[in-house]
């Protein structure tokens, strides 16, 4: 499982695997290296509405309340809000800033997914809000419109073409 969390401000990506004995737990705070820990299932236990598990020599209990993507998660005798973004969040949030992760001049993809259909061709002027794309991913169809008034520079991507999170799939620049 994959997801991004926010934590006094600063950012986390997080990916967790399930092994038949433990979880691979990865962790990579913004602008630093991966750490990778080893969790054994024999030092977790589910205890009516929080867990308790041992991790490097500590013993950590741990409630979680929340819904979305705001959390508060009390450990070690204090409470901690962190926002939490899986897959489907990540895609929203990119989605309601206009479907642009990255700067003024690309779309990028938030996210794994598929080109759908292209509304736009190189040299057209868009207004904001017009569609420039559609990507399936999540299993929905996700219309990516412009945030500014733009003029079309170079499409990266066509119909049915995979790309990952990050890809950049239109250049523009801003409309004078």
């Amino acid at each position: 499982m994959y997801f991004e969390a926010e934590l006094r401000g600063r950012k986390y990506k997080v990916d967790v695997i399930e092994g038949r004995h433990n979880w691979k737990v990865s962790l990579q705070q913004e602008g630093q290296e991966w750490k990778h820990y080893d969790i054994p299932k024999k030092d977790f236990r589910n205890a009516e509405e929080y867990i308790s598990f041992l991790f490097e020599g500590k013993s950590y209990l741990i409630d979680v309340l929340g819904q979305d993507t705001e959390y508060t998660v009390f450990t070690r005798n204090s409470f901690r809000m962190i926002k939490i973004f899986n897959d489907e969040m990540l895609l929203h949030e990119s989605l309601k800033k206009g479907g642009g992760f990255g700067g003024d001049d690309q779309l990028k993809s938030g996210m794994p997914g598929k080109i759908i259909e292209i509304f736009v061709k190189e040299g057209d002027e868009v207004k904001a809000g017009k569609p420039l794309l559609i990507m399936e991913a999540m299993k929905m169809e996700n219309e990516m419109r412009a945030a500014n008034d733009v003029v079309i520079k170079e499409i990266c991507v066509k119909q049915g073409d995979s790309v990952e999170s990050g890809a950049v799939l239109i250049k523009f620049e801003k409309k004078a």
